[in-house]
């Protein structure tokens, strides 16, 4: 999404011309959401824990300890509008696998920055261009589960760069803006791990309050686009408090504010990876970035609220 005038006015072609089913850019086959694996119930000592004991420095790094190696992905690939593969070139075993979505008007340029980001800490990472710019957040919830199906499949190929790579019981989306509610659509059917909706544009009836997956939203405060009061915060407080869950708004930010590539780097890599890290490798030696610290006491952060101690 670049401005809320194009989305208004866009939408409003929707409702003149077509409905929002005719429009959504279609998920196109592949992943319905609700045939992907079930999550691993594994909440601790699983064995999955990847790296050195965690540092501050070490989480807000542009680049964690691994090196990364990728894969294009065709735009002719079912359920999806191709992209990129992220993965650690020097590990071998099982890992976590997160499928990332732009936001409206988006290509996967959008939200790169976050594939070489996770995939040096131990993920195998997807970033995805949608059907088309245009889909709304149910089409790119479907696409990044599509885009979760592959990964597996791929996994499962002798042939494949990451033969033998991706624990399917082990998944998680993340998104920008329309990318964002989708991802919150995706995390609804409860076949997550784990799930980080970036400054989330979601419009109409959802199913968030179904959620179960832990869930950290990560929102601007100044976002004229999806604004926090109409989308982030009333998001967050869907999810029942039953679940873990995380809201982070980014002080002064405006709606790119959570996509990466900007003076918020460190703190959205200390976050978005501490995140993945808990809740896909179950390392509990990260809770000390999301349990405990004074949040606002940092000035990048005008409010955060959680669900602490995590399970």
């Amino acid at each position: 999404m670049k401005t809320t005038t194009l989305i208004k006015s866009t939408l409003c072609i929707i409702s003149l011309s077509f409905s929002l089913s005719a429009f959504g850019g279609g998920s196109g086959g592949g992943s319905t959401g609700d045939d992907l694996p079930l999550p691993d119930t594994c909440t601790s000592n699983c064995g999955y824990e990847l790296g050195p004991n965690p540092s501050l420095s070490f989480v807000s790094a542009a680049q964690g300890p691994q090196p990364v190696s990728t894969v294009s992905v065709s735009s002719s690939v079912d359920g999806f509008g191709g992209g990129t593969i992220y993965y650690p070139s020097n590990i071998s075993q099982e890992m976590a696998a997160i499928s990332i979505a732009p936001g409206f008007t988006n290509t996967q340029s959008a939200i790169a920055w976050w594939g070489p980001l996770l995939a040096s800490h131990g993920f195998v990472v997807i970033t995805i261009d949608t059907n088309s710019r245009f889909d709304q957040p149910d089409s790119r919830s479907r696409q990044l589960d599509s885009a979760l199906s592959y990964l597996i499949s791929q996994s499962d190929s002798s042939s494949s760069s990451i033969s033998g790579l991706v624990d399917e019981n082990r998944l998680a989306t993340m998104g920008f803006s329309m990318g964002g509610g989708g991802s919150l659509q995706s995390a609804s059917r409860n076949r997550l791990s784990a799930a980080v909706p970036l400054a989330p544009w979601n419009s109409g009836s959802n199913s968030f309050n179904q959620i179960a997956v832990p869930t950290m939203i990560m929102a601007c405060e100044n976002d004229s686009t999806a604004n926090v009061s109409s989308h982030a915060s009333p998001f967050y407080n869907t999810i029942p408090t039953s679940t873990d869950k995380a809201f982070m708004e980014i002080s002064g930010g405006q709606h790119n504010c959570a996509n990466g590539s900007n003076s918020n780097n460190a703190l959205l890599a200390t976050y978005g990876v501490s995140w993945m890290k808990r809740f896909l490798d179950k390392d509990h030696r990260y809770n000390q970035f999301l349990c405990g610290p004074n949040h606002e006491s940092n000035s990048r952060i005008s409010e955060f609220r959680d669900t602490c101690d995590f399970t």
